[in-house]
């Protein structure tokens, strides 16, 4: 199965939690949007209900009042102690004034919706970054195993070499056994790198949530002379580009500061909540009902018996014991705290996006230095194998240039893909959490150090461990 960049994101997108998690959020935060709404408009209601009396305390009222047992005439149609009543009831309100609680309410729904669509967009741009990392580290082990496997024949057809030369007697057994060590150490190296490559590609096929019998072949290439920017962030990472050689990062408000701003506007919205809670708030209100007395369970052929009422309500706290003090206390302590987390969130931002611009103009000058290293390399491998079979040179020459156009070629291959994740986390960066999904909360998450010089990548050692630190 081909397995393009592009190809990846879409994939990775389709089938990820998070992002659906996201979504959930924003249409959550929709429908608070639109509850805090539905209080300015009328509120109507409609009830209906059926009691039937089985015992009253005017059963017996009526009873006797003229003084000869029977029931005077006109008292059995009156509401008091009927067997059956039926009712339908309907309840208008009106809210016209509620010193500004509603308006608050509307504006932290507001702010509310607006960092679930922050949410989601940081979800979108974290799943993305995670996905081209996987990526790029799968395609960094096949090009380090094709690498050691290149290697590892030179190694053999230089032993090939030096066992005939031995055998016919023109070179010393030494330089056999030298030949034979260099072949034999450089199996682990073919090891490891395979297993490298296992274990990247086991992690790409997870992300994607595609079957790990799956047999993936990528198309990324790491070892040309051009290193073309993934086509989605093509414009972004132009624009990052041309920003990181200006040494000026694009001003551009992150994620997190975003957040933090309206988290803030939330916390102002609850201060005029409770600050509303002083004032009285007015209201009208009417309710219309029927009711029903008949003698038997159904009401039918019964008159009925309308109530319709309108009124206007007004309250106003007069004594709560502190309690609106208190909550008005609270929602500005909250306010506060929302005001330096936003401050605090604004210095966090301004260091990881300088971070991510310094990593990108590093990565793209080691990818360029790496360029010459490994034509360099490459030349003198090829002058170091004619002198051998010219017998002007020794063994140990040959396998210090094929050492060295091997960590050239391995070099060369982890700036490229360091460069491609860098571009990517620029060209992301306005999205992106300064935390990964399910860290620290954001925006008092401590900052980061900034990652260490890339060190050239050692032969025996992980290549793929050491290009785990990256943006």
């Amino acid at each position: 199965m081909a397995l393009s960049l592009e190809d990846a994101l879409t994939i990775a997108e389709g089938k990820s939690e998070l992002i659906a998690i996201a979504n959930a959020g924003v249409r959550r935060a929709e429908g608070e949007q639109r509850r805090a709404r539905s209080e300015r408009y009328p509120q109507l209601t409609a009830a209906a209900s059926y009691d039937r009396t089985l015992a009253s305390e005017f059963d017996d009222l009526f009873q006797n009042v003229g003084g000869d047992g029977e029931t005077d005439e006109g008292f059995e149609d009156l509401p008091f102690g009927q067997k059956n009543i039926w009712r339908l009831n309907l309840s208008f309100s009106q809210a016209l004034y509620a010193g500004g609680r509603i308006v608050a309410q509307e504006r932290a729904a507001a702010a509310g919706r607006s960092t679930a669509e922050i949410a989601l967009a940081s979800a979108r741009a974290q799943l993305g970054l995670d996905v081209i990392r996987a990526y790029y580290d799968a395609a960094l082990s096949d090009r380090l195993l094709v690498i050691a496997e290149a290697t590892y024949k030179q190694a053999d057809a230089a032993l090939q070499q030096t066992t005939l030369a031995f055998q016919a007697g023109t070179q010393p057994e030494f330089d056999q056994l030298r030949a034979q060590v260099d072949r034999d150490n450089q199996r682990p190296v073919v090891i490891r790198r395979r297993s490298d490559r296992d274990l990247a590609y086991l992690r790409l096929k997870q992300l994607l949530e595609v079957p790990s019998s799956t047999q993936l072949q990528l198309t990324a290439v790491l070892e040309g002379l051009t290193l073309p920017a993934p086509e989605r962030f093509a414009a972004a990472i132009a624009r990052a580009d041309e920003a990181a050689a200006q040494d000026r990062p694009e001003t551009i408000v992150r994620a997190p500061v975003r957040e933090a701003e309206d988290l803030v506007r939330v916390r102002d919205a609850g201060v005029n909540i409770a600050r509303a809670a002083r004032l009285p708030s007015v209201t009208v209100n009417s309710g219309y009902g029927n009711v029903v007395y008949p003698g038997t369970f159904f009401p039918a052929g019964t008159d009925l018996r309308t109530n319709w009422t309108v009124g206007v309500l007004a309250q106003m706290p007069i004594l709560t014991g502190g309690r609106i003090r208190a909550e008005e206390a609270i929602a500005r302590a909250d306010r506060e705290q929302a005001e330096l987390r936003l401050k605090q969130a604004r210095e966090l931002t301004e260091l990881d996006t300088r971070a991510a611009y310094e990593e990108l103009r590093a990565a793209r000058a080691t990818w360029e230095a790496s360029s010459g290293t490994v034509t360099q390399a490459a030349r003198a491998y090829q002058i170091a194998e004619v002198r051998y079979q010219q017998g002007i040179s020794t063994q140990l020459e040959l396998s210090d240039s094929r050492l060295l156009l091997e960590q050239a070629e391995a070099n060369r291959a982890v700036a490229a893909r360091d460069l491609q994740v860098a571009r990517a986390r620029v060209a992301l960066l306005p999205d992106l959490p300064l935390a990964p999904a399910g860290g620290v909360p954001v925006i008092v998450a401590p900052p980061a150090a900034p990652a260490p010089p890339r060190q050239q990548v050692p032969l025996q050692r992980n290549a793929i461990a050491s290009a785990g630190a990256t943006p």
